[in-house]
């Protein structure tokens, strides 16, 4: 950890959920929400204490989900379960279902979750029984070319409408009330999918970023890259940033929401998979997947980095920020805490 006049991060804790895990964190007033490979959902509080632990039986692969007082996981093996938030008790549970490897999405008023199959179809259930409210069927195989066995990337809520990304058929929104098609756009091999107001952002693996119009689709600017772009687009301190890699060289690329125009270029230990978050209104977090698992703080305006903490394991999904404590997961299953001090003003 780089340190001026003093140290800018204070360790709050490192707990194990006695796992390897790749489900990514969910925040809470109070502390975090994860899954891991062993089956297990695990709430923390921002002491690292463990609130409750429910074995689920197989392993959770998205983060779960908060909705109003309830707590949406599915596992690998087609479980989806609805937990209380308060103390882990299971309050339905369904079984059979498609493999949950796409993370799951709640509505805004909290009562319907969207969920996502491998094969592209999309069911919405209610929260409070599990029933089925609509389905949409998936895209034809030989149009898609889906891998069931992998995850899609992360649907969104975005103007009114549930984006999902489908492979070679490209973007289709539907309606959150009935599932019908509002609109479809041909954008191929979405890697990931960001949302900031009324505009839809896409990284794609042919190396471009494209800004849409949330509520129809619309194109409103698109840009390449030569380098490969190594993770979905995400929003922080009025930029957004994209992962990316030139020939062996990780860095992070900041672009004008407004126009796609190139705005901050910065080298990184290791590559970035996922997204970043911000701290304190003023430094940024590139969490990396190296063995080391650096978590990098860049400083703006200059984008200098401010500091860096090793966690000696990967960073595979976005870092939780409530207040001034940080929280990250390993892939090794721990997660991780520190309390950050605000920059120094010069």
């Amino acid at each position: 950890m780089a340190v001026g006049c003093r140290e800018p991060a204070e360790t709050a804790f490192r707990t194990s959920t006695d796992a390897s895990s790749r489900a990514g964190l969910t925040p809470l007033p109070d502390g975090v929400l994860t899954g891991n490979e062993a089956g297990a959902v695990v709430r923390l509080d921002p002491s690292g204490g463990i609130v409750w632990r429910v074995a689920l039986g197989r392993e959770v692969a998205t983060r779960p989900v908060v909705a109003g007082d309830s707590v949406i996981a599915g596992t690998v093996a087609g479980d989806l379960v609805r937990l209380a938030l308060s103390n882990g008790t299971e309050q339905w549970r369904l079984t059979g279902e498609p493999p949950v490897l796409t993370p799951l999405v709640t509505s805004p008023e909290g009562t319907a979750v969207y969920v996502v199959a491998p094969d592209g179809a999309v069911r919405a259930l209610a929260v409070d029984t599990g029933k089925v409210r609509w389905r949409a069927p998936p895209p034809k195989p030989d149009e898609a070319h889906l891998d069931t066995r992998r995850g899609l990337p992360a649907p969104v809520l975005a103007g009114g409408r549930l984006v999902v990304a489908l492979g070679d058929v490209g973007l289709r929104a539907l309606s959150p009330e009935d599932g019908g098609l509002a609109w479809h756009r041909e954008l191929r091999n979405v890697q990931g999918l960001a949302v900031q107001g009324d505009v839809l952002y896409a990284s794609t693996r042919d190396k471009r970023v494209w800004a849409l119009q949330a509520k129809d689709g619309t194109p409103l600017w698109e840009k390449g890259f030569s380098e490969e772009l190594t993770g979905p687009p995400s929003s922080a301190l009025g930029v957004l940033w994209v992962g990316a890699r030139k020939e062996e060289s990780p860095l992070v690329l900041g672009l004008d929401p407004a126009t796609g125009q190139e705005v901050a270029r910065v080298d990184l230990p290791d590559l970035l998979t996922t997204t970043v978050a911000e701290v304190h209104g003023e430094v940024l977090l590139v969490p990396t997947q190296g063995r080391q698992g650096r978590l990098v703080a860049l400083k703006r305006p200059t984008w200098e980095r401010a500091f860096s903490l090793r966690t000696d394991t990967a960073l595979r999904s976005q870092p939780v920020v409530i207040g001034e404590q940080v929280f990250v997961l390993g892939r090794d299953g721990r997660v991780l805490s520190w309390k950050l001090r605000p920059p120094e003003r010069p």
